[in-house]
């Protein structure tokens, strides 16, 4: 048994030093690694508010404040905890400190710091004699998750403390677990004392919790019944160790788990345990990576901060499922599984960070698991981490990641990826039509990305990706020589181009319609967005509705046409696809603007109201928290799609001005991420935030827009006038490596190039006349006039372009 009364002595570390016990190594603490490392202290009032700590094989979800309450609503009360999918390994867990008598639980942090490699919770007011320190991080490819507790003594004598341990496994399936035969049963644990651990398994299932320390703990004679929980269990394990004058201990815990078996839960734990220091250290080195990969620099250094923890954000939602596969879930805590269309949003922003082997192993995992579900090219919408399949597909997805597969493949030119999926985008466009256009007048009709009842005739979303997916697809038909589809493909796109400009217009609104439906779809829809109205005390909203019903009531019967009820943000998606005709996308950008706050666009118009222009509180504060709504809500997907049409449309002062409301969003509640709902509501990280932000700065501010398979990059930079320099730097395109660095003045706009293949053309692209003179490489040229373009085109390692006004 392990004699805490007796000392090796100590080492340091960050100035702290840490006191061991002579009569067994303890690992060694992992404070070190994250003492220099990059951090964001969250704000005191948001303590009582969800944090998570996440790896791809197990990731922990709690409070801020250090406690482990029931939240969520998909699983309602079990989103947090501890998950390793497709399973639940426990609730969590509850630490409190003794020392002279006196007990305290660790449940009230005073501050909270979050890393992108893991987090730490700070308690340092609730005794005069210790302090003590949470961290925690979940080592990449483990099914562990390691927290160390340092107990700090402040006093100049030595002190006997004693830490409390209760534990709550709780291990159940994930949501849909009932599909596949998934029962929960009863959970018993026991204790190892050889090894200091307890090992909790589910009755009716090969499910593992196995949670302890490397020091000895006397633990309760028997794992405890949880009364609210009958299924789960509760241990409590005890621990007792010195600590020096001024000196600090480290306590280390580990849980982990395995929805297999005993051992492989085992092997997990005995891994973090044993090379917790060597497992962060690697962490946050894999991080400094993502960092360096397309890194920018601004002069704007909110957005700058914004866009690096946004691309750490998208590695904490990363979940990798033995029998499933590896891929960006949409958000935590209640949406950490798979979905078609939220990932062909983030994965258009992430293949451009460098991230090509999870932009790969996301689209097969979606591609695979819509051919085992469907079997016809339809993309699936909605599937777990045990491989049930909430909702086979809505319309717009299926043409959506046609034009994903057609991002990815300028990005890399791996050929051999595209003859892959093309079969597959040949099935999904034959379905789009044949299933979904009953009129035959190559609409599709059926549910977009607004899934509010009765939104399922003919949805301006369905017939902009639609549009944008023929069109990608018959760009890659030429690459591939079939010439027959190139024909089909782009005569479908050019026809349901004229009918957005046309048939979905309307100019009393200065907006493109929601939807192109009956008389009787329009007459049933409009009361219901009037009782929605009515009920959320929008009255500008009423009025409008009433008019517009009104005049709907006297259309004849049958009719088909366009109408603008909801003002959902879809309808700037002609503009966000670029193909919206000049003048209508002009008028419609500045019609969206009525409806923002200051944090961006809402969901649904509708729901704006006159203070909507200066709110800048909480939603979660003023929503009905008992039941979970995205009514009344900003977010950043829309948010970002406006972003992306107000510069393909030469404004990008207002697509800045859209950035920095969602970056006000930014730490707003959990420090280092961005909410789904603005600014503190839904999921804390969201997966379609990489998207917001990489397509307007990556592909637009920066103007990067490679054809990597032509080895051919062309950098038409779009820069608002709030950024006057910065860089992105180690873009990688293709076999190519790229870096653009850039800086305005009065009379002129300054470029240089780096790229790492020579032989790659760059085109230098501007809109016509924008300048007077392009000096390049310090000679004087004359670009070349390409339509509304003017171009350059150049090769080599190093390339200088100053544009002058």
């Amino acid at each position: 048994m392990m004699k805490h009364k007796h000392f090796l002595g100590f080492f340091f570390a960050s100035g702290i030093s840490f006191y061991l016990p002579a009569q067994k190594v303890i690992p060694q603490s992992i404070a070190p690694v994250f003492a220099h490392a990059e951090s964001i202290t969250g704000r005191p009032n948001y303590l009582d508010s969800p944090f998570n700590t996440a790896g791809d094989r197990l990731y922990m979800v709690g409070h801020q404040n250090g406690t482990f309450p029931d939240l969520g609503w998909h699983v309602k009360g079990e989103m947090g905890g501890i998950w390793h999918h497709p399973i639940k390994l426990m609730d969590g867990f509850e630490a409190s400190v003794t020392t002279d008598g006196a007990t305290v639980a660790l449940t009230k942090a005073d501050a909270f710091v979050n890393y992108p490699f893991g987090n730490k919770h700070i308690f340092n007011t609730f005794s005069e004699k210790i302090t003590v320190e949470r961290l925690q991080f979940v080592p990449d490819g483990k099914s562990a998750v390691y927290v160390e507790f340092l107990v700090k003594n402040k006093t100049n004598k030595k002190l006997n403390v004693t830490l409390d341990l209760k534990a709550i496994s709780n291990l159940m399936p994930v949501w849909l677990g009932e599909r596949t035969g998934m029962v929960d049963g009863k959970d018993a644990a026991t204790y190892h004392s050889v090894d200091n651990f307890w090992v909790a398994k589910d009755a009716l299932n090969p499910w593992y919790a196995v949670y302890g320390s490397s020091i000895k703990g006397t633990p309760s004679s028997t794992s405890e019944a949880n009364l609210t929980k009958p299924n789960a269990s509760t241990t409590r394990t005890q621990y007792t160790f010195e600590i020096a004058p001024n000196g600090v201990f480290s306590f280390p815990l580990i849980i982990a788990g395995s929805s297999k078996s005993e051992a492989e839960a085992i092997q997990a734990f005995k891994e973090v345990r044993e090379n917790a220091f060597a497992l962060v250290s690697k962490k946050k080195a894999r991080f400094e990576q993502i960092n360096q990969k397309s890194r920018i620099t601004l002069n704007d250094k909110e957005l700058e901060t914004a866009f690096r923890w946004v691309k750490y954000n998208t590695d904490w939602l990363i979940v990798d499922v033995a029998g499933q596969g590896r891929g960006v879930s949409a958000g935590l805590p209640d949406y950490p599984w798979w979905f078609g269309g939220d990932m062909v949003y983030t994965l258009k922003g992430l293949v451009a960070t460098g991230q090509k082997s999870l932009t790969y192993s996301t689209i097969d995992l979606i591609h695979r698991i819509s051919e085992k579900t469907n079997g016809n090219g339809r993309i699936v919408h909605e599937v777990s981490t045990n491989g049930a399949v909430f909702n086979p597909g809505n319309v717009n997805e299926t043409p959506q990641f046609a034009s994903l597969i057609w991002d990815v493949f300028c990005w890399t030119g791996d050929r051999a990826f595209l003859n892959k999926y093309f079969p597959g985008i040949e099935k999904g466009l034959d379905w789009l039509i044949k299933e979904n256009d009953k009129d035959g007048n190559s609409l599709p009709d059926g549910f977009g990305m607004m899934e509010i009842h009765g939104m399922n005739s003919e949805m301006i979303d369905v017939a902009a990706y639609s549009q944008k997916g023929f069109a990608d697809a018959a760009q890659m038909a030429a690459i591939l020589g079939k010439n027959a589809l190139v024909k089909n493909y782009q005569g479908k796109a050019d026809l349901i181009k004229a009918k957005i400009n046309k048939d979905f217009w309307v100019e009393e609104f200065g907006s493109y319609a929601d939807f192109i439906g009956t008389k009787e779809q329009a007459l049933h829809l409009a009361q219901d967005a009037i009782v929605r109205a009515d009920t959320l005390k929008k009255p500008w909203a009423v009025k409008e509705l009433k008019d517009t019903k009104a005049k709907i009531e006297t259309y004849e019967a049958g009719l088909k046409k366009g109408f603008v009820m909801h003002h959902n943000w879809v309808v700037n998606t002609p503009m966000e696809m670029g193909i919206a005709d000049k003048e209508k996308a002009l008028a419609a950008l500045e019609t969206a603007k009525k409806f923002t706050n200051p944090f961006g666009m809402f969901v649904t118009g509708i729901d704006r109201d006159e203070t909507a222009g200066t709110d800048e509180g909480s939603f979660a504060a003023v929503s009905d928290k008992k039941i979970f709504t995205y009514t009344g809500a900003v977010m950043t997907l829309p948010t970002g799609v406006q972003a992306v049409a107000e510069n393909n449309y030469g404004r990008p002062n207002e697509a800045y001005n859209l950035l920095k409301k969602m970056t006000k969003s930014f730490s707003y509640a959990f420090p280092g991420s961005i909410y789904e709902v603005s600014p503190d509501y839904g999921m804390m990280t969201q997966a379609w935030n990489m998207y917001a932000f990489g397509e307007p700065i990556i592909k637009q501010f920066f103007g990067i827009k490679p054809l990597a398979y032509q080895k051919q990059i062309t950098l038409s930079p779009l820069l608002p006038a709030a950024l006057t320099e910065g860089k992105i730097e180690n873009v990688i395109v293709g076999t190519n490596e790229i870096s653009v660095t850039f800086k305005q003045t009065t009379g002129s706009d300054t470029f240089n190039i780096n790229q790492k293949s020579a032989d790659w053309k760059i085109v230098l692209a501007q809109p016509k006349g924008k300048y007077a003179r392009w000096i390049l490489n310090g000679k004087l040229v004359q670009p070349q006039t390409v339509g509304d373009i003017e171009q350059v085109s150049v090769s080599g390692n190093a390339v200088r372009l100053e544009l002058i006004k």
